[in-house]
This record gives C-alpha cells, structure tokens and sequence, in this order.
C-alpha cells in the first residue's frame, strides 16, 4: 500500500462502534452522519426515544448500521441502559464522543441555585465520566479506543451570564486530560472540543439576530459562524486512527475568537 492510500485509510471508521450523546440533532448529529459515511456502526442515544429513532432511520437509510437509544445523561442507570444496549447490538464500544449538554439557566452567577448547578454538573460531568468509567473495561478488551468530549470556549474562557455552563465545561476539560492520563496505558486516547458559535438551536437566539450575530463575530479571524459538520470533522479524526497519537489535546473550533 502506498503512503497516500494508508493515509487515506487512517481516516476511515469502518466497523467501529461509536456511541454519540447528543445526536438527536445539531452537532451530535453531524458527527453521526459523518461518522456513518466514514464506516461506523452508530448509536445514537438522546433523551428522547423517537427524535434517536428518526435519526437512525435517516442513517439506515444512507446504508449505515444505526440504532436509537434513548438516554439521560443525569440518569445512572440510563447510562447503563446505554452500554447494554450498544453491547448487545455491536457486540463493544470503540468510540465514545460525549457531545449532550445542558444549560436551564442565563445570567449572573449570584441568580444561580445549588438545584441548578447540581443539574448542568450532572449531565454536562459526571454524566460523561460514568458513561467513560463503564465502557473503559469494554474498550481495554478490544484493545483500545477513543473518547471525544465536547466542551465550549466557555470552558477555556467563561462566557457572559453562562458561568454554571462555562464551569462545567471547564471541568470537562479537566476530566477529559485525566482520562487521557490514567488511561493511555490501555491505548485510550481523550481529547476535548470547544465549538464556538456553532449553528445550533443553542445558539439560535444569535444568529436568527443579524445585528447580534454580526457583533459576535466581527472581531474574530474568521469572521463568521460555523455549520456543526465542521466540528464534525474534527471529531472525527480524534476518534480515528488518524488521530492516534493525539490525547489529552484541547482543540478550538472557533473561528480564531480565543486567539
């Protein structure tokens, strides 16, 4: 094989089992069509069981190999409820990218409660953590694997009146380096995205304001926003094997507004 083709071959996906958390629509779900053209066997999982469904149907469609498993991230044993199902249908866990989120609230942070901190931190954190800490043996018996979080430039610098949101990406960042730290040894890589403005329905408040969306953006490098397919790339060469010697990495997607 020549070094172009092996190259090539890097970036491809086929036959790996990748759990997606988010993927009913926006990012998560670019990243599953993505990574269903490049070969994957997909499980999308989000809270709702017919928004997963639709998009594995769309998938299947496509020729992928998807199924729909709907999931809290707040919830342990829908998170095990997950895994289960993901071993039963693929048989492992190679990839799992930790894209669901939540913010229910905007403001300072004075006006913030404990009720509503312990929710961001329950799916935006621990959520993650215990889908990772369950799948980690999985992955160590199919010799390896990739994890891929998705943070926010929040989570490298706090983002106005989102401060429960921006810490709680920030500690997934940390999480994310711990993971690459302690579980390196077992050929499992971990690597942190920070989308910035990203066409989401979280962001829709700013860019359905042109005026507002034009002053987001008019001082960064790349002076406009982004569509989720291009964090969709990104995420999945981390979760390739061209992306095998990257871990504990932070990556932007930003445009260049942290530079």
């Amino acid at each position: 094989m020549s070094d172009a083709a092996a190259a090539k071959d890097a970036f491809a996906m086929t036959d790996k089992v990748v759990i997606i958390t988010g993927a009913s629509k926006g990012i998560g779900k670019a990243i599953a069509e993505m990574m269903t053209h490049k070969g994957a066997k997909v499980v999308v999982s989000s809270r709702k069981q017919d928004a997963v469904d639709q998009v594995a149907k769309e998938l299947n469609a496509q020729g992928g190999d998807a199924i729909g498993v709907a999931a809290h991230m707040g919830s342990t044993d829908d998170i095990d409820n997950l895994l289960a199902a993901t071993v039963d249908k693929f048989g492992g866990v190679d990839v799992i990218v930790n894209n669901a989120a939540t913010n229910p609230t905007f403001g300072p942070l004075l006006d913030a409660d404990a009720a509503v901190f312990d929710k961001i931190m329950d799916v935006n954190v621990k959520g993650p953590m215990l889908l990772c800490q369950k799948a980690q043996p999985i992955m160590m018996e199919r010799g390896g694997g990739s994890i891929v979080n998705i943070s926010s430039i929040g989570g490298i610098s706090p983002e106005p009146l989102l401060g429960v949101y921006s810490v709680s990406k920030s500690a997934l960042i940390s999480l994310t380096q711990v993971m690459a730290k302690e579980w390196g040894g077992a050929n499992i890589r971990a690597n942190a995205v920070c989308p910035g403005l990203i066409r989401t329905k979280f962001s829709q408040a700013i860019w359905t304001n042109d005026d507002l969306l034009q002053h987001t953006v008019k001082d960064q490098p790349l002076p406009r926003m982004a569509e989720p397919e291009e964090v969709a790339g990104l995420v999945t060469f981390l979760a390739s094997d061209a992306g095998g010697y990257c871990t504990g990495g932070v990556y932007t997607v930003d445009g260049g507004h942290t530079v």
